[in-house]
């Protein structure tokens, strides 16, 4: 069986990780990308579906039916925002793309990319948390065939993935030396295993909804 995927985010460290898994692998039929702005890609797999604004995905809705799931990889750090629009972006556009594919592939797999730290309880005292697990409760609740909720800590980039934010990218230069090492703690994953723990949820039966970074080695190993 095959299957017609759709993600967010994919020109994020991330995201772009799970679009090289899918794009790669033998059970992923169609991979449909939700982008600002074109990725200057080509594959017989890849349709890129251009949102002008993200608050509105009602207006590309007739281009995303038919879909078997939704790996959902956009997000954004909350340092230097303001809580207004982290709240906006973290919840209230993630609730939109929700609703909307609810209504039109209601029985669609549902993977959020969350963080280690999430907050279920939506009570701690870190704001980010909060609203990350408010987003999470909602997916949940959402009604989706199934969902799982990913909190990756710690992500070793690979196949040439470069991070959108520069900090970031110096950091994974000056450590890359000692990417091998990290590689083998269950503790730390990589964007490779991180898409293929995405794809394995679409077969594999999982009853742990909240998956940490050893959780989706274990999944992504799975098969």
């Amino acid at each position: 069986m095959t299957y017609k995927v759709i993600i967010t985010g994919a020109t994020g460290m991330i995201g772009k990780g799970v679009l090289l898994e899918c794009l790669e692998h033998a059970a992923i039929e169609k991979v449909c990308v939700v982008n600002r702005t074109a990725m200057g890609m080509e594959h017989p797999k890849l349709e890129e579906c251009m949102l002008d604004d993200f608050m509105q995905p009602e207006t590309i809705g007739d281009k995303l039916c038919g879909y078997d799931a939704c790996f959902f990889c956009l997000g954004v750090s909350s340092l230097g925002m303001q809580p207004e629009q982290y709240y906006q972006i973290t919840f209230e556009l993630t609730k939109k793309f929700a609703d909307l594919l609810y209504e039109l592939n209601p029985e669609m797999v549902f993977n959020y990319v969350s963080g280690t730290g999430t907050d279920s309880s939506e009570s701690g005292p870190i704001r980010w948390a909060r609203v990350k697990g408010k987003t999470e409760n909602y997916i949940l609740g959402k009604g989706f065939r199934a969902t799982w909720m990913f909190r990756p800590g710690m992500v070793i980039p690979q196949k040439g993935i470069r991070a959108k934010t520069g900090w970031y990218n110096l950091l994974y230069d000056f450590t890359r030396p000692f990417f091998p090492l990290f590689e083998r703690s269950a503790r730390v994953t990589t964007t490779s295993r991180l898409g293929l723990a995405m794809i394995h949820t679409l077969r594999a039966p999982l009853e742990k909804r909240h998956l940490e970074n050893q959780d989706i080695n274990s999944l992504a190993d799975l098969m």
